[in-house]
C-alpha cells in the first residue's frame, strides 16, 4: 500500500511517500480501507519530534475514516463494509489498523471527509468544554478559531447558550462569525477582547498566557488545549499564584486522557449532531495523499479556517 512516513523529524519536506506492506488485523482490531484523514497540529508536533513515543520512519496521522475491509479475532464479522471513524496511529495510508473499542459507524449522510473534519477535534471541544463546566448565559473566549478546534468549540458554545467571542486571525473574521459567535477580534489589529470572562478555551498557548489570566473574571477557567504557537510559558504557574485571591482555574486537556467508551459516546453524539445540522463540519482543503507536506506547510503557515483533510 502507499502511505506517507516521516523519514527523519525536521520540516514539512521530511513527509516522504513510500509503499508498505498491507496491514493484518490482530485480536480486538480492524483494518479500514481510508478514504480521508485528518491533518492536525498533533500530526505536525509528531513530525518535528516534539511529542516522544515515535521514532522517524512511522506513518503520522491519528484519525480516519473509510470502509472496514478486515477484521479480526473478536471482532464482529458484520462491520466488514460498514463505513466508520477511527482513531489510533498510521492515517496518512491507504490502509489504517484501529482498535475496535476506538471506532464508529458513520450516519449515511455524514461523508469521510466531513467525519475527519470533525473528529479530534470536535472531540477535543466538546470534552474541553465539559471540562471548563461552561454554561448558558456564560461568556467564552475561544482562540485560534479558524482553526479545527477552536472553529468546533466556537459552534458548540454557541449551541450551549454562551455568549461566545472569537479571536481569530483577519482573513477567517467573517466566516468565524457566521458560526454564530456575538463578537469577533481580529487579530493582528491591535483589538484586544473585551473581557471579562467566565471561561476561555486556547488551542493557541505560546506567551499569552498571563494576558489570558488577566482577562478572567473571579471564578473564572482557563483551558489550553493546543499548543499552535508553542508551549505555555513557564512561569504561568506563578501568574495564577499572583492572582491567588480570585480563584481561578488553569487546565490542561488531552484526548489521551480519555477512555474509549467516552471517546465513542461523545463521536456518536457528535456525528449524530452534523447528521441532523447543529453543528458544521469546516473543511479549508482536500488534498491527495503524495500532497502531505503542503499539507502541513499550510497548516503551520496559519490562516486557514476549518481542518485540512488528506485523500488517500
Amino acid at each position: 500500500m502507499r502511505a506517507i512516513i516521516v523519514k527523519e523529524f525536521g520540516a514539512a519536506d521530511q513527509l516522504c511517500l513510500a509503499s508498505l506492506p498491507a496491514p493484518s488485523a490482530n485480536e480486538g482490531e480492524i483494518v479500514i480501507d481510508v478514504e480521508a484523514a485528518g491533518v492536525g497540529l498533533l500530526d505536525v508536533l509528531q513530525r518535528r519530534g516534539l511529542l516522544g513515543g515515535t521514532l522517524p520512519g512511522f506513518v503520522p496521522g491519528v484519525e480516519v475514516a473509510g470502509t472496514v475491509a478486515r477484521v479480526g479475532a473478536g471482532v464482529d464479522a458484520a462491520l466488514v463494509g460498514k463505513r466508520v471513524f477511527a482513531l489510533g496511529q498510521g492515517g496518512y495510508a491507504q490502509q489504517f489498523v484501529a482498535r475496535a473499542s476506538r471506532m464508529v459507524v458513520l450516519p449515511e449522510n455524514v461523508s469521510a471527509a466531513a467525519a475527519v473534519s470533525l473528529g479530534t477535534s470536535a472531540l477535543v471541544a466538546r470534552f474541553s468544554l465539559r471540562r471548563a463546566r461552561l454554561q448558558a448565559g456564560e461568556s467564552v473566549l475561544v482562540r485560534g478559531a479558524s482553526g479545527g478546534i477552536g472553529s468546533m468549540t466556537v459552534q458548540m458554545a454557541v449551541n450551549s447558550g454562551a455568549v461566545v467571542t472569537a479571536l481569530t486571525n483577519a482573513a477567517a473574521a467573517d466566516r468565524v462569525g457566521a458560526l454564530g459567535a456575538e463578537h469577533v477580534i481580529r487579530r493582528g489589529t491591535g483589538a484586544r477582547p473585551d473581557g471579562p470572562f467566565d471561561v476561555i478555551i486556547d488551542p493557541v498557548a505560546g506567551d499569552d498566557g498571563p494576558d489570558m489570566v488577566a482577562a478572567l473574571k473571579p471564578n473564572g477557567r482557563y483551558l489550553v488545549n493546543g499548543a499552535a504557537a508553542g508551549f505555555p510559558p513557564s512561569g504561568i504557574d506563578r501568574v495564577m499564584l499572583q492572582n491567588f485571591s480570585r480563584s481561578l482555574t488553569y487546565s490542561l486537556f488531552s484526548l489521551d486522557s480519555v477512555r474509549d467508551d467516552e471517546l465513542v459516546s461523545a463521536a456518536e453524539d457528535i456525528f449524530s449532531e452534523a447528521a441532523g445540522g447543529a453543528l458544521r463540519p469546516l473543511i479549508a482543503q482536500i488534498l491527495p495523499l503524495h500532497q502531505a507536506p503542503q499539507a502541513h506547510e499550510m497548516l503551520e503557515s496559519g490562516g486557514i479556517f476549518g481542518k485540512i483533510v488528506i485523500q488517500p
